[in-house]
């Protein structure tokens, strides 16, 4: 969240990377002076966080349900620390109960600036490799709007973190619950539902027919769903409250991992499939660029009809990238469309985003097979519907 604020005029070194927010809300029928009321309270507490520079808030001219605010930062980094630390999070509760289901945030870095006394800087992106698209993180919150794959599945996943030690209950708790019904009504119904972890992080990923929301909704009102839901809340390392409709919506706005890309085979597949997915260690700012990078080796390897990828989603938010394939082979055989790693430039480039550390090179085969490894996601349940 960003809120509106007059700070005084600033000057800008050539040295520094500025950093644009836009946020677009859909406000609620009947709820714009609400908002209007809650953002004036909260704009003079933003205006006090170290890196704000300034903002504006924008009404549509076309539809008054739409929003817009926008905000200037001294730099990514001061104001990633910010949006995800629980401060932030307590400051916008308020403001919940007047958005509607869906808003997005898209974060650019400033990279020139015109006035009335003419250009005022002229500088390059910071620490962005040669050769990579000049993109920066985008992410979503709220309640999912997902769009079908080509195969008309719709996917999304959710993600969180557990407390450090608490890994292998959470695990024996996500794999031992009983699975919902999958229908949900005639147009809709839950396909598959695969869990994985890497380290102390979650990651939930669900493929759906029909409505995704309506989905998401009939799950969680599910009793062994629920009951699953409250036993892991000790082991998380940010509580949440199911119960508090409010609290609940950010949680999963928070804890929301969208498919930014899905790729399927042309040909059906014979045999049995390999699902793996993996976490990859992005460096802070470029997640976006991770994203784009996968997607386009994706879109390549499933043309192949006899390559080992049959279908892929990227899942993606901010810093967070998640990759999750079906193989033709393990992923071990062929750890390169483990990894989403075409050649030895996407190699280089693709490494250059990432923390790998000193032992970790996309470009040779044990290299691929040593990060494979190191970053490959932990299998914890898999479970598929069988048609109605």
């Amino acid at each position: 969240m960003t809120t509106l604020s007059e700070p005084p005029a600033r000057q800008h070194s050539e040295s520094e990377t500025r950093l644009r927010v836009v946020l677009m809300l859909e406000i609620q029928d009947g709820a714009q002076q609400r908002f209007m009321d809650v953002y004036e309270q909260l704009r003079h507490q933003v205006a006090t966080v170290p890196g704000h520079v300034s903002d504006q808030l924008c009404q549509s001219i076309n539809d008054p349900r739409q929003w817009l605010i926008t905000s200037e930062w001294e730099d990514q980094e001061t104001f990633l620390e910010w949006v995800d630390s629980p401060a932030h999070r307590e400051m916008v509760k308020p403001m919940h109960g007047c958005v509607s289901d869906t808003f997005r945030s898209l974060r650019y870095t400033i990279l020139r600036e015109t006035s009335a006394a003419g250009v005022t800087g002229t500088r390059a992106p910071q620490e962005v490799p040669e050769g990579l698209p000049r993109t920066t993180p985008s992410g979503q919150a709220g309640p999912p709007k997902a769009d079908p794959g080509p195969d008309g599945v719709v996917r999304h996943a959710l993600t969180f973190t557990v407390k450090p030690g608490s890994e292998p209950e959470v695990a024996r708790i996500l794999s031992g619950y009983t699975s919902p019904r999958a229908e949900v009504d005639d147009t809709t119904r839950l396909r598959r539902t695969s869990l994985f972890m890497h380290g102390n992080r979650v990651v939930r990923a669900v493929e759906v027919v029909g409505n995704l929301g309506d989905a998401l909704r009939h799950v969680a009102m599910q009793p062994e769903v629920r009951a699953v839901e409250e036993a892991i809340n000790p082991y998380l390392e940010e509580a949440r409250q199911l119960g508090d409709p409010q609290a609940a919506r950010a949680f999963f706005a928070r804890a929301a991992l969208p498919a930014e890309h899905q790729a399927i085979a042309g040909s059906p597949a014979s045999g049995r499939l390999h699902r793996h997915a993996v976490l990859y260690p992005v460096k802070p700012g470029h997640g976006q660029a991770v994203a784009d990078l996968l997607a386009d080796y994706d879109n390549l390897a499933t043309v192949d009809p006899t390559g080992p990828v049959v279908t892929s989603t990227v899942f993606h938010r901010d810093d967070v990238v998640v990759r999750l394939v079906d193989l033709r082979v393990p992923a071990e055989a062929d750890p390169a469309a483990g990894l989403g790693v075409a050649g030895e430039r996407e190699a280089a480039l693709l490494g250059r985003l990432l923390d790998l550390g000193p032992e970790g090179d996309l470009r040779t085969v044990g290299g691929l097979s040593a990060v494979l490894a190191a970053r490959a996601m932990n299998p914890v349940t898999d479970r598929t519907s069988q048609p109605a």
